[in-house]
């Protein structure tokens, strides 16, 4: 295919001739067979029949049940065993205890700036509607934040983290963040040595806030800050840290399989195009879900993902001509082994194949629960998938620059946000019922949200790498030859749109909801995932050999010391 030569005009819009693409060179797996090695025998492990692992979680989940005292502490200990990653187990105990607390929401006026936010914030996560009235109290006369609260770093950084889950028309909160980013990072040089630095500089200075945070990424970061307050419970923490060590081991030998599968593939000499990532890809879907009950459901996905992650690469990073691309999307609606013939080059028949092999075992797993209407589903979502990258690969091949309202439900589309939700409630058992499956067809808010949060996340962080090998315009493009803006102005009103996408989603997440919580619960993940892998202007997946490699290394390769 062709790529692009950019130059700029006097109004800083980028004007496109088409000349020779070559093939992306992205750097190779820098892991290797490093997991084929946690396939031993010697890793088994069933966490339920630990049986230290069992005493303890009964300890803490009597803590849980039992749990007296201010609401302060009860509030505390939710936060601390949602935040180790262990609330999988005590979901129904969770909910019980801060049902309650919703039911007298209004009924504390003495409380301090940390436990109100703290409040706030595990009952707005909760999905409750709960009213940001409440921080009327912490304004002056004149409508501004108390000064009084600047020194209270503690309850500076709980508001900070409860700003991230407004709505629209929240104006306080919206102030607060503004108001919580100031004062926090005045203060964080003094905190040198004081167990909150690397909470702050975690929600700040790695713009890490706990809403945006992937479970298990966050459990690994928070043990450390846990262990090392004073305050902490013993019991839980000991509970975490064995938790943690076993469901890595139960990860650990799940990618194996998915590293020997990925292994027969041979993408670095089948695919030499594409980027070399399925250990990558595997954590990513442990953004999605990474509870043993969902394991059926990870495993489904990740495949579909991996496959996705080629074809996405052959249509942006691939030699392929235009017209073989058309014929790997005629085919792909089609979704028949006939199809085979009509395909050029033979690493589109390998692609393809692949491709119905892998369905084909989905719908063999599904047929034996009576559920292989999803498949269904999961095949147009891949379908409408395809297409739009075509119609993304005509647009490069033409020299076009579309508008931003053009570019962006296909980029939309392209973000794969759509097609992974749609796979991702396929393994989920009973919970996602068929009416789930047409809801998310209905292309909701929520899904449109995080959506548009991975395309325009994505195009920040690609515009440079991607235009300089030849790509389809960025949303950035798109809106400086639109309006005529800089680069930078284009990437300021991208931000703002992200941050109105995100507080869409969490409209979205308030009760009551259009489908149970869970299902809601991995449209969010992917919008985290997507946070994760693209703050900061960062491609980690593309290049994932820094923080990626870290994220890695923290969770699926390093036990917690215990």
């Amino acid at each position: 295919m062709s790529s692009t030569l950019v130059l700029s005009t006097e109004n800083n819009a980028p004007v496109r001739l088409v000349t020779q693409r070559p093939p992306a060179v992205f750097h190779p797996s820098i892991w290797g067979d490093h997991f084929l090695a946690y396939a031993s025998d010697d890793m088994e492990v069933d966490i339920n029949k630990e049986p230290n692992h069992q005493q303890l979680k009964e300890k803490v989940r009597k803590e849980l049940v039992e749990a007296k005292g201010e609401r302060s502490q009860q509030l505390d200990l939710i936060d601390a065993i949602q935040r180790l990653g262990v609330a999988y187990h005590f979901e129904t105990d969770i909910e019980l205890r801060l049902h309650h607390i919703y039911e007298t929401y209004g009924d504390k006026k003495d409380e301090d700036l940390y436990t109100m936010s703290l409040r706030f914030r595990l009952l707005r996560q909760q999905g409750y509607p709960v009213s940001c009235d409440v921080f009327n109290k912490l304004m002056d006369k004149e409508g501004k934040f108390k000064e009084s609260l600047i020194g209270d770093v503690r309850g500076l950084l709980s508001l900070h983290e409860a700003t991230h889950l407004r709505v629209h028309g929240e104006d306080i909160l919206d102030e607060a963040l503004e108001f919580t980013t100031t004062h926090l990072k005045s203060a964080l040089p003094n905190l040198t040595d004081n167990p909150i630095e690397a909470q702050v500089a975690h929600a700040l200075i790695e713009n890490q806030p706990i809403h945006k945070g992937l479970t298990r990424l966050e459990s690994r970061h928070f043990i450390s800050c846990y262990e090392q307050d004073d305050s902490h419970n013993k019991v839980l923490l000991d509970f975490a840290k064995l938790d943690f060590n076993l469901l890595q081991k139960l990860h650990q030998r799940e990618l194996s399989e998915f590293t020997r599968w990925w292994k027969e593939l041979d993408v670095a000499r089948n695919f030499a195009f594409a980027r070399d990532r399925v250990v990558e890809l595997y954590f990513w879907i442990l953004g999605v879900y990474y509870e043993p009950q969902y394991f059926p459901a990870i495993r489904i996905l990740t495949k579909v993902i991996c496959l996705i992650s080629i074809i996405d690469d052959m249509y942006d990073a691939s030699n392929a001509t235009i017209e073989e691309l058309v014929l790997f999307d005629d085919a792909i609606h089609r979704w028949e082994s006939s199809a085979l013939d009509q395909l050029r080059p033979d690493y589109m028949k390998l692609l393809y194949q692949k491709l119905l092999d892998t369905y084909n075992w989905i719908d063999d797993e599904m047929a034996k629960q009576g559920l292989s209407y999803r498949v269904e589903y999961a095949k147009s979502a891949v379908k409408g998938l395809v297409r739009a990258y075509l119609t993304e690969a005509k647009w490069y091949h033409e020299g076009h620059i579309p508008s931003l309202e053009d570019h962006m439900p296909v980029g939309y589309v392209t973000s794969g946000l759509q097609p992974l939700s749609t796979v991702s409630f396929v393994g989920m058992g009973e919970l996602a019922t068929k009416e789930a499956f047409d809801w998310i067809f209905s292309n909701p808010l929520i899904v449109h949200a995080s959506s548009a949060i991975g395309r325009l996340m994505n195009d920040v962080v690609g515009h440079e790498f991607e235009q300089e090998r030849g790509h389809v315009a960025s949303a950035v493009e798109c809106y400086m030859k639109q309006y005529g803006a800089t680069k930078e102005e284009a990437i300021d009103e991208i931000e703002k749109r992200v941050t109105n996408a995100w507080k869409d989603i969490n409209s979205e997440c308030l009760r009551p909801t259009a489908v149970p919580m869970p299902l809601l619960l991995r449209v969010l993940n992917l919008a985290r995932t997507f946070h994760v892998v693209y703050k900061d202007g960062a491609d980690s997946y593309t290049r994932s050999g820094t923080k990626f490699k870290e994220f890695v290394t923290s969770v699926l390769v390093d036990a917690v010391p215990i």
